[in-house]
C-alpha cells in the first residue's frame, strides 16, 4: 500500500508533483478515473496522487471533495500526508486544509512550506516572492478565477480556514531542526493546527523536513510539491529500491570555516557522526590500528537509520589540534610524514566503512590531501568531472579502481561559506536518487 499520499486540487499541479516524486526514484500513480480507482491494484504504489479538480469552485463543494478522498486513501501505513496546493497561492487553500485536517483527526497538524525555489517562488518574512516580485502585484492577483490580493502567506489562509494560524521565519529556520522542532511542539501545545514556514532554497526545505520528523508529530505537508518530496525521501524507502542509499562525509580539515560549516550540518541533517581521535592515529601503530578499528565499527553498527553519516578528525574542534612540530621531533620524521598518517588513516577509514555497507553511494570529501589519500587507497584513477556545487566544490565520479562510478563530491577545507557543507550533501542526495 502507499506510504504517502497526496491529494491535489487540479490535475496539472498532481502531475508536477508526481515527478517530483518520480525524480526520487518512487513509484508514483495519479488517479484519473475515481469511478473505477480500486486501491488493491495500487498496492506496489509508493505514492497515490488524487487530484480533485477543486481549486476554482464553490468552497463548501472543495471541502467535501478534499474531505471525501482524505477518508477514503487514509491508512495506517501512510508516512506522509500532502495537500498539494497552487505556487501562487490560488485557490481554495485554507478550506481544503481545513478538509484533510478534519478527516485525518485532532492529532495532526498543517505544515505549510508554499515555497518553490526551483521556479523563484520563495517566503520570506511571511511574504511570498515571484521572481523578487511580491505576490499580489503578479499575474496571480489578476487571474479571472482564483485572484490574490496579498503578499501574506498568513493572511490568505487566516481568511479561509477555521483553525489558528502560527508561522516560523527565516531566522527560525537558521536555527536548526531541534529549535524547529521545539517551536512546532510549542505551537500545538498553544492549539494552532496550521503553520506557515519561510522558505528561499532547497537547504531550507531540508531543515524544515528535518525538524517536522524531529517534532515527532502528526502533519500534513501543504505545499506546491517540493516539500512533499524532501520530507517523503527522508520516511519512505521507494519500493523498487532495496535499501536506502547513503552518503559517507570524510572531514579532515581543522580551520574555522570547516567547523563552522560542520555546525550548520549538524543544525541541518539528520546523520550519524563519530570524531576520530586523531592523536590515536599517530602515537603508535598498534593504536592507529584500534582507532581505525573502533571508528568503522561505530559506523557500521549504527548507520542503517541514517542517509548520512559523518567521520570527522577531532582536530576541527581547536583544543584537540596536535602540534605536528612536536611529533615530528619525537619520531625524527617531517610534519608532513606526521599529517600523511592522519589523512592515510582517515582514507583506511573511509575504505572499510564504503566496503563493509555497500548502501553508501555518495562521498563527500573535505580538505585536498585527504581527496587524494583516499583517491590513492581507493586505487582511483581520476575523477570524471560533471558539475559544480558551489565555487571551489566539484560533483563527479571516481573513475577506476574499487569504487569505480562512485559520486563523489569535494571541496577545499576553506571554500565556501557556513551552509556551503549542508549545500554539497543535500546536493548529493540529490543526484542519488536521480
Amino acid at each position: 500500500m502507499a506510504e504517502c499520499i497526496v491529494i491535489a486540487d487540479d490535475l496539472t499541479g498532481a502531475n508536477a508533483t508526481g515527478v517530483l516524486l518520480r525524480n526520487s526514484n518512487y513509484n508514483a500513480y495519479t488517479v484519473l478515473n475515481s469511478e473505477r480507482l480500486d486501491l488493491k491494484l495500487l498496492s506496489d504504489s509508493d505514492c497515490i496522487i488524487y487530484p480533485t479538480d477543486s481549486r476554482a469552485i464553490d468552497k463548501s463543494i472543495a471541502y467535501n471533495r478534499v474531505y471525501n478522498v482524505a477518508k477514503l486513501l487514509k491508512n495506517d501505513n501512510v508516512k506522509v500526508y500532502s495537500k498539494r496546493v497552487d505556487s501562487t497561492l490560488r485557490g481554495n487553500l485554507g478550506c481544503e486544509t481545513d478538509a484533510i485536517l478534519d478527516a485525518l483527526g485532532d492529532e495532526f497538524l498543517a505544515i505549510v512550506a508554499p515555497c518553490f525555489p526551483e521556479a523563484n517562488r520563495i517566503v520570506s518574512g511571511g511574504y511570498m516572492l515571484v521572481n523578487t516580485v511580491p505576490l499580489h502585484k503578479t499575474a496571480a492577483a489578476t487571474d479571472p478565477k482564483n485572484p490574490v490580493k496579498t503578499s501574506s502567506v498568513k493572511e490568505v489562509f487566516e481568511q479561509q480556514t477555521k483553525y489558528p494560524v502560527a508561522s516560523l521565519f527565516i531566522g527560525d529556520i537558521m536555527k536548526g531542526k531541534e529549535h524547529i522542532a521545539d517551536k512546532i511542539n510549542e505551537f500545538k501545545q498553544e492549539g494552532y493546527r496550521i503553520i506557515i514556514f519561510d522558505c528561499i532554497s532547497k537547504e531550507d526545505l531540508d531543515v524544515i523536513a528535518s525538524g517536522v520528523i524531529e517534532s515527532n508529530i502528526n502533519f500534513v505537508a501543504v505545499d506546491p510539491g517540493t516539500f512533499t518530496a524532501t520530507i517523503s525521501r527522508k520516511l519512505i524507502t521507494p519500493n523498487e529500491a532495496q535499501s536506502k542509499n547513503k552518503v559517507l562525509a570524510t572531514i579532515g580539515s581543522v580551520n574555522e570555516v570547516a567547523k563552522l560549516q560542520v555546525d550548520e550540518l549538524f543544525l541541518a541533517q539528520k546523520f550519524y557522526n563519530v570524531f576520530v581521535n586523531t592523536r590515536e592515529l599517530v602515537e603508535s601503530t598498534d593504536r592507529r590500528s584500534k582507532e581505525i578499528n573502533r571508528v568503522v565499527n561505530e559506523i557500521i553498527d549504527n548507520c542503517s537509520d541514517y542517509e548520512v553519516c559523518t567521520v570527522i578528525g577531532d582536530g576541527i574542534m581547536p583544543e584537540n589540534r596536535l602540534d605536528l612540530h612536536s611529533y615530528a621531533k619525537r619520531f625524527n620524521v617531517t610534519t608532513e610524514d606526521i599529517s600523511n598518517i592522519i589523512n592515510n588513516s582517515l582514507a583506511e577509514i573511509t575504505y572499510q566503512i564504503l566496503t563493509k555497507n555497500y548502501n553508501f553511494k555518495g562521498l563527500y570529501t573535505s580538505g585536498g590531501d585527504i581527496t587524494v589519500a583516499i583517491s590513492r587507497r581507493f586505487q582511483t584513477y581520476g575523477i570524471r568531472l560533471l558539475d559544480e556545487v558551489v565555487p571551489l566544490a566539484s560533483y563527479g565520479e571516481f573513475i577506476g579502481g574499487d569504487f569505480n562510478g562512485l559520486n563523489v563530491v569535494t571541496k577545499g577545507g576553506m571554500a565556501g561559506d557556513k551552509y556551503a557543507l549542508n549545500q554539497c550533501i543535500h546536493y548529493l542526495k540529490e543526484k542519488l536518487y536521480m
